[in-house]
């Protein structure tokens, strides 16, 4: 399957489109990570825990907008956008990463 941030896949011209796919994925953050990165904050760095989740997050975001552009029989996903949303509040913190892209057939 290709996906792509393109409006088109060079070479070969979109001949069907099936539609609007998007994949959804939620995960959640715990206190021991949330206190790490708080120590990481203050002290300086990157903070590889909530790194993962975010790839994490962003992997099964596009697994599902693809499973979805699988079963309308795509050849490819283009226009494809990611955002993300943290849901939550002080005790618990949920980021949710979101993809969506149009489902083509191709020539």
């Amino acid at each position: 399957m290709i996906v792509t941030t393109t409006g088109n896949v060079e070479g070969r011209p979109v001949v069907q489109y099936l539609g609007i796919v998007t994949g959804e994925a939620i995960v959640g953050t715990n206190v021991f990570r949330d206190m790490f990165a708080g120590l990481r904050d203050f002290v300086g760095g990157r903070s590889g825990s909530y790194e993962k989740e975010i790839r994490n997050a962003k992997n099964g975001a596009l697994e599902d907008m693809i499973e979805q552009a699988e079963d309308l029989k795509a050849d490819a996903v283009i226009g494809v956008d990611l955002d993300y949303e943290v849901i939550g509040g002080d005790k618990k913190t949920l980021l949710m990463a979101i993809a969506s892209g149009t489902a083509v057939k191709l020539g």
